[in-house]
């Protein structure tokens, strides 16, 4: 089982920039893939970047360029740097640990979400 604790968000000026870390416990946490997601006021909850255990990453349209997922194992974290802040950035953004077994089992674990918020 995976317990992730999100930190680092907070407000910020358009432009500007911020690091959000997600602490995860749990004995194999380099096997999982790990996801930023986000739910902005009155929007549904979407991803922004995801990495793989072996370093792959994706993200989010609206992330691309401005976004960078990264993990470190050994200390059993994964960051979002996020650069170029939008208003529309706003949101509160959820850490995801993710793992599919061989035997169908699915390990899915989620924090309790960071407040981000882009304003003048």
């Amino acid at each position: 089982q995976v317990q992730l604790v999100e930190s680092g968000g907070g407000l910020v000026q358009p432009g500007g920039s911020l690091r959000l870390s997600c602490a995860a416990s749990g004995s194999i946490f380099s096997r999982y893939t790990m996801g930023w997601y986000r739910q902005g006021p009155g929007k549904q909850r979407d991803v922004v970047a995801t990495i793989t255990n072996n370093g792959n990453t994706n993200y989010a349209d609206s992330a691309k360029g401005r976004f960078t997922i990264s993990r470190d194992n050994a200390k059993n974290t994964v960051y979002l740097q996020m650069n170029s802040l939008r208003p529309e950035d706003t949101a509160v953004y959820y850490c995801n640990a993710y793992l599919k077994l061989i035997t169908g089992d699915i390990g899915d674990y989620w924090g309790q979400g960071t407040q981000v918020a882009v304003a003048s």
